[in-house]
């Protein structure tokens, strides 16, 4: 069906007919039910009967899923053309302008999916941006793009052009594994010593730091990815604490998310962390190979991806990135009828599947409001069994 209905588009596209067209659009959605849309091997979550949320678009591995060629720079590096085409083994994922941008560590650089020219480029930094172990980024709203690099233990950074500025983190200072951006303020998650580092993200001068060694609330346990919440706090993954630890924004303790263990809504090794203009976290973990997604209240409410080879498959899942600025790209690979919101890109460190675009929206028609009640009436009766 998904064929048909798609050559019945191009037909009336070659036609010129937008009547037509909108027509054929339409009747697509009305006629197109979720569950016969998955049996066809579109991964819609949650799973029908319930409405869908996030639909898995697209898998990038390298140049061959734009449709391009590897610049001769990457080639040189790689080697071979075989070895060019391919991420190894990323961790962090930013997008800015159309360009989307993946840390891989084995390269080590940063891999450059450019979505408006339909390249592949290969950025190492040089010569003393040149980088040893990368692991992630964190891009600001200026196009400055700031990595973190346990070879060197430091934090680089790079102008809107993708030229080498300086680098953060003198001897001892810091392992960095994580950025976020808030204000004037760079947090920088330092996984040797258990804290947050606090830098000014245009000098680099060290203004504060919290946490240390433990598992109370104020202390962190190798913290790992962290972000900035709408609200502008700080939400830090401690992956060996099995939690996320939401801070203010000058590192006091609010509150914790999840525990150890592997029932829904706990974590066995969590890593990858982001949150959407409505205040949800997104939590990747890479033993269950998912995302969970939680409200600021803690609860559960939807978790998305699986381990395995198949279309969605996520392996050792690390980075995870929300993009509301790119969604033109890949709207093309929604089902009809399915209108995106905004991006979520999820990597996995290992796997077939290296950078996975999935697309948070709503099926246009559909009552979500009737939807989210009925679910609502669902969690009330699961808890007042459990109070019986």
């Amino acid at each position: 069906m998904k064929t048909k209905y798609r050559q019945e588009v191009r037909r009336w596209l070659q036609r010129g007919s937008v009547a037509a067209l909108a027509a054929v659009l339409l009747a697509a959605c009305a006629t197109v039910p979720v569950a016969e849309l998955q049996a066809q091997g579109t991964a819609f979550y949650p799973p029908a009967p319930s409405l869908p949320r996030i639909q898995h678009l697209k898998t990038l591995t390298g140049e061959r899923d734009l449709g391009a060629s590897a610049s001769s720079f990457a080639k040189f590096v790689l080697g071979d053309e075989t070895r060019a085409q391919q991420l190894m083994q990323p961790y962090g994922v930013g997008i800015y302008g159309g360009k989307l941008y993946v840390v891989d560590s084995r390269v080590p650089g940063l891999a450059v999916f450019d979505l408006v020219q339909q390249r592949f480029e290969l950025m190492t930094g040089a010569p003393n941006g040149r980088m040893k172990r990368p692991i992630n980024i964190t891009i600001d709203s200026d196009g400055t793009k700031y990595v973190t690099d346990t070879g060197r233990d430091q934090v680089l950074v790079y102008d809107r052009s993708d030229r080498f500025v300086e680098a953060f983190g003198s001897e001892g200072q810091f392992k960095p594994v994580h950025t976020a951006i808030l204000g004037d303020r760079l947090y920088v998650t330092d996984i040797a010593h258990h804290q947050v580092h606090v830098l000014n993200k245009r000098t680099g001068k060290d203004l504060f730091k919290f946490g240390s060694a433990g598992s109370k609330p104020g202390e962190l346990f190798h913290p790992t990815n962290i972000a900035i919440g709408p609200d502008g706090d700080v939400y830090v993954v401690e992956t060996s604490n099995f939690r996320v630890q939401r801070f203010t924004a000058e590192g006091k303790s609010v509150r914790m998310y999840g525990d150890i263990g592997s029932e829904r809504g706990s974590f066995s090794r969590p890593k990858g962390i982001a949150l959407d203009r409505n205040g949800r976290i997104y939590v990747g973990d890479s033993a269950f190979e998912n995302v969970q997604i939680f409200d600021g209240e803690g609860r559960l409410l939807l978790f998305f991806g699986q381990p395995g080879g198949g279309v969605e498959g996520l392996n050792l899942p690390a980075g995870i990135s929300v993009d509301y600025d790119n969604l033109s790209y890949f709207q093309a690979y929604a089902e009809p009828g399915f209108q995106i919101e905004y991006l979520i890109f999820v990597v996995s460190q290992f796997g077939p599947n290296k950078v996975d675009v999935f697309g948070y929206g709503k099926m246009r028609g559909a009552d979500y409001a009737s939807d989210e009640a009925a679910a609502a009436r669902s969690a009330a009766k699961t808890v007042a069994k459990g109070e019986r």
